[in-house]
């Protein structure tokens, strides 16, 4: 099972493997805070797809289509957190406001669609 939870949101122990999926580290949030099992920074969009997309909202279906590309083509970033997903929950922490244009939640669709 593959759940989402901004890292700003408190750590659960339900959260099972919880595993940061930005490039960069969330702001103001320390490492004991977020709790994490492990940062996987490179299945995350690329610094240029995040920069195009700007958490802009009408950009939204274009940004997943260029980001599905980016994840077809590093299986090797993704695949390992497939696998524990079949072992367990799993929680991608990410750190955008906006909960419905994140790559996280792009990245979670693209996980259950390979599930």
């Amino acid at each position: 099972m593959i759940r989402l939870k901004r890292a700003y949101e408190p750590a659960e122990s339900t959260d099972g493997w919880r595993v940061l999926v930005e490039r960069l580290w969330p702001r103001g949030v320390t490492k004991e805070r977020l709790q994490l099992d492990e940062w996987v920074k490179d299945v995350a969009p690329t610094s240029e797809l995040r920069r195009w997309f700007a958490h802009d909202p009408a950009r939204w279906s274009e940004f997943q289509r260029r980001y599905l590309v980016e994840l077809r083509a590093n299986p090797d970033g993704w695949k390992p957190l497939l696998a524990r997903s079949r072992r367990g929950r799993v929680t991608l922490v990410y750190a955008a406001r906006d909960t419905e244009h994140s790559g996280a939640l792009a990245l979670k669709t693209f996980l259950e669609k390979h599930a």
